[in-house]
């Protein structure tokens, strides 16, 4: 099992990376879209602390991704024949996917404090809200946080649909290299 990423393919510490953003934008997503289904009182509030859980481990897998890119950068893409505009829309969604998995759990933050409450450690400790409560910002903020995460979901179903289309329609290896266990 290769580590680094080669030439041809992700090593096993990227595709980890990427896997582990996956499940946790899952986990973040699902919570907090069918939170309000679940009773009031402790199981709301469980669900509510696994969404920002959630949340927050997706700011700490992505400062590790960052770093982990820049020291070993991933390889080149599969040849298509897309050719370069195929390159520039590939680049241009990771890049707007890296600003989402930003976005989305900082204006979650933002919602929290907004609401007077403190932001909540992974039960290790919290950080108190800077600010006093103010549903109306809170609401609007809120708001803001679902349409953002709601666009991180569908620009992340429309990455994978175009692996599967990499995979199924160009044959190229574009998904097999990111899939755990993947050979070189």
């Amino acid at each position: 099992m290769q580590l680094r990423n080669s030439a041809s393919g992700y090593g096993a510490i990227s595709r980890s990376l990427h896997w582990i953003t996956v499940f946790l934008v899952l986990i973040a997503w699902a919570v907090g879209t069918f939170g309000d289904v679940l009773p009031k009182g402790e199981a709301r509030t469980t669900g509510l602390a696994v969404h920002i859980a959630a949340g927050l481990a997706v700011l700490v897998v992505l400062a590790v991704r960052l770093v982990w890119r820049a020291t070993d950068p991933p390889p080149l893409p599969e040849p298509t024949t897309f050719g370069r505009w195929g390159d520039r829309a590939s680049r241009l969604a990771h890049y707007t996917l890296y600003a989402l998995l930003l976005l989305v759990p900082v204006v979650g933050i933002a919602v929290q404090f907004a609401r007077g409450a403190p932001l909540p450690l992974f039960g290790l400790a919290d950080i108190a809200s800077p600010w006093t409560a103010d549903r109306a910002f809170a609401r609007s903020m809120k708001e803001v946080h679902e349409v953002l995460a709601n666009a991180l979901v569908i620009l992340a179903a429309l990455h994978a649909a175009a692996a599967l289309v990499h995979h199924w329609i160009l044959h190229d290896r574009t998904l097999a290299r990111m899939l755990p266990g993947s050979g070189r």
